[in-house]
């Protein structure tokens, strides 16, 4: 099925926010340049445009962080990413091994990026070797997972006899220095819209980056607030893993995050990236996303072929109904539209699913990836007609 999303140009700026540079363990200061991003090579061994490759997912779709070179998967080797994951060619390819995806650069790249995002949130002993490969070649380490790489001893001391860095995006500073949740959201003068979803891995997140991208497009200034591990390792300058801070203090470093891109930025709309699903038994990230951003407006994803939620075949997944009743009975917000996950679904049945669900939710419903961008914008504009259109701006 063609997508109509696009391939972007790397935006090139110093990282800010949660995209502070990555502390060198115990090595000496590195001279960076403003005008260039890393390069990073992303291994997706097995998943890619697979649920658990949700993070080489992302990257591939969008990054402003790094520079994606190559995605490693043999399963699908030699195949263009952008035509396996959405069926728009870009140019990053598939390849065999780190071995292949070294030698066809002319330097070895700056990072090493794990793009999986298994349900265990573990390292396996092969992908452990291909880490330890990385760090042997002097290529800096970003993972997502639960486990820090950074704490295991064999992992950390190669990283410091090769003077690279390890990034674990999950890692949460210390408690001492999180924030609790005190009200100060209520200041901000952005409108406030979540996108939530009715599962986890759904596509929240590249909803909202479409949308982000869209409403820069138009010159009504947004701000996307990432929320978990792949938004933050695409570039985004606020947000916080929301599933790595202790309970107590979810809200409030949310709603710091907002804040501060309230008061950074002066955006006309902050976008918050959904995590799980209110919903959803194993996940309560959802619950904190809704109290710590007191948001106005809710988007909704859903996967209308998706039989059951993700690692847990025995749950059947949530009607847009129920989810909708839930989410607005928990907060004082709305559901102002709904988009789809098309996956497993033909053209016909995406056009025909979008035109069943308005008439019978009576809301407005589109699909990120295979419909225009224009459908989301008017999305936004029926809730909200007061927003007003200006100079376009660079994506945030």
């Amino acid at each position: 099925m063609k997508s109509e999303i696009q391939t972007v140009d790397t935006v090139r700026r110093p990282a800010r926010g949660a995209q502070a540079p990555p502390v060198i363990l115990n090595a000496p200061a590195q001279s960076s340049s403003l005008t260039q991003i890393p390069t990073a090579v992303v291994y997706c061994e097995g998943n890619f445009a697979k649920i658990d490759g949700k993070t080489a997912n992302g990257l591939v779709r969008h990054s402003e962080a790094y520079r994606i070179v190559s995605v490693i998967d043999s399963t699908c080797s030699g195949e263009n990413a952008g035509r396996v994951l959405d069926d728009v060619i870009n140019d990053i390819p598939i390849l065999e091994s780190l071995n292949i995806a070294i030698a066809r650069e002319s330097s070895v790249p700056d990072t090493f990026i794990y793009g999986m995002a298994p349900s265990t949130g573990r390292l396996s002993n092969v992908d452990r070797g291909v880490v330890l490969d990385a760090i042997a070649r002097g290529m800096n380490i970003v993972s997502g997972l639960h486990e820090y790489l950074s704490d295991d001893p064999e992992i950390a001391q190669a990283a410091l006899d090769r003077q690279v860095t390890i990034r674990d995006i999950r890692k949460p500073k210390s408690s001492k220095n999180m924030r609790l949740f005190d009200g100060s959201v209520a200041d901000v003068n952005a409108l406030r819209i979540a996108v939530l979803g009715t599962d986890c891995a759904i596509g929240k997140r590249t909803t909202a980056t479409v949308l982000a991208r869209a409403l820069n497009s138009k010159g009504i200034k947004t701000v996307l607030v990432g929320t978990g591990q792949t938004g933050l390792m695409q570039g985004a300058k606020y947000g916080v893993a929301m599933d790595a801070v202790p309970p107590q203090f979810c809200c409030g470093e949310l709603e710091g995050a907002i804040v501060a891109a309230s008061e950074a930025e002066q955006p006309d709309v902050i976008l918050i990236e959904g995590q799980g699903a209110l919903s959803h038994p194993a996940f309560c990230t959802s619950a904190f996303i809704l109290r710590g951003s007191q948001p106005d407006a809710v988007i909704l994803q859903h996967a209308p072929k998706r039989g059951h939620r993700c690692d847990f075949p025995n749950m059947p997944m949530p009607t847009l109904t129920s989810e909708i009743a839930l989410i607005e009975a928990f907060s004082d917000t709305k559901v102002i539209g709904i988009t789809l996950n098309h996956e497993g679904m033909s053209e016909a049945e995406i056009t025909n699913t979008i035109a069943a669900q308005s008439k019978k939710l009576e809301l407005p419903v589109t699909d990120a990836l295979s419909r225009p961008a224009a459908h989301l914008l008017a999305m936004v504009a029926a809730a909200y007609p007061g927003l007003q259109q200006g100079t376009p701006v660079a994506a945030i």
